[in-house]
């Protein structure tokens, strides 16, 4: 079944007001974009930021009238006469759409991120089966990347590895696809340790993997602390990530802009011997080695 879309230049207006609108006329979904491209890094807590300029994208049943639909919109949010796009979207399995730009990824030498369903050409390939899912991670994004091609080149037979803030679990389960005895994924997102569980037992390492959701439930210490957040939590975890990496031990660190890394090492200069590992668009991942006490 097809459907009609408008699609809406807000610009700076209240997109509250227009989905209000939307859904009053019928819409059966509405999504917001970015109208620029402008980043958003590192809400205050509590803030769920927009763009300055707002794109609104609203479906609605296929027998609805967008001509009509259009011009009351433009009436009653006040828009310019051409801000509103009439376009009929075929119907797909959508379940599946949003993976078809998604392809088998390899990081380093061996490790490789595949959607369900497809294979790297490499036979020697180190494979972690993932999907894109509503936990962040999936290996599309700089840090992501930085973080699995240390591993790849880092990670050692039988160690031990906390993921701490860990998203979709990739680097968990790419350490222990790498030969980690075992990990443990951390996050108070419930969303993430959903999406940790699931990406665990399609890969068949639910058994070598403990899941925390609470900070004091994380034993340790463990040979490999990783940490892909934000540089603001970074800098205030470096205690509670350095007690939990052994004297000897290693730290990989990311999510942190190139002018960010810096105070981050800093942060970490009392406990670990850091640098910066591996910088890509304007992303830095710092690693060190946890000094004796």
């Amino acid at each position: 079944m097809p459907f009609q879309q408008l699609v809406i230049e807000l610009g700076r207006a209240d997109p509250a007001d227009a989905e209000r609108a939307c859904n009053v006329l019928g819409a059966i979904a509405l999504s917001l974009f970015d109208a620029g491209d402008e980043a958003l890094l590192e809400p205050a807590p509590g803030e769920t930021p927009l763009w300055r300029e707002t794109r609104l994208c609203a479906l609605f049943a296929d027998s609805a009238e967008p001509g009509v639909l259009a011009a009351t919109l433009t009436a009653v949010l006040d828009l310019p006469g051409d801000a509103i796009r009439c376009e009929r979207v075929a119907d797909r399995v959508w379940e599946r759409e949003w993976l078809k730009d998604f392809r088998p990824m390899r990081f380093g030498r061996l490790l490789w991120v595949c959607p369900g369903g497809q294979r790297p050409p490499d036979p020697a390939a180190i494979v972690l089966e993932l999907d894109p899912g509503l936990a962040f991670g999936t290996g599309t994004h700089a840090t992501t990347a930085l973080c699995l091609e240390w591993l790849d080149a880092h990670v050692a037979a039988g160690m031990t590895v906390l993921d701490y803030g860990c998203g979709s679990g990739i680097l968990a389960l790419a350490a222990l696809k790498l030969g980690a005895a075992r990990a443990t994924a951390f996050d108070i997102d419930p969303q993430a340790l959903i999406a940790t569980r699931d990406n665990a037992a399609r890969n068949a390492l639910a058994d070598r993997l403990t899941i925390a959701e609470r900070s004091v439930a994380v034993a340790g210490p463990s040979d490999l602390v990783v940490a892909n957040i934000l540089a603001g939590p970074l800098r205030q975890l470096a205690p509670e990530l350095a007690g939990r990496c052994r004297p000897g031990g290693a730290v990989l660190l990311a999510g942190l802009l190139d002018a960010q890394a810096a105070e981050v090492a800093e942060a970490y200069g009392p406990w670990f011997d850091i640098e910066t590992a591996a910088r890509r668009d304007g992303w830095s991942a710092l690693a060190g080695r946890r000094r004796a006490e």
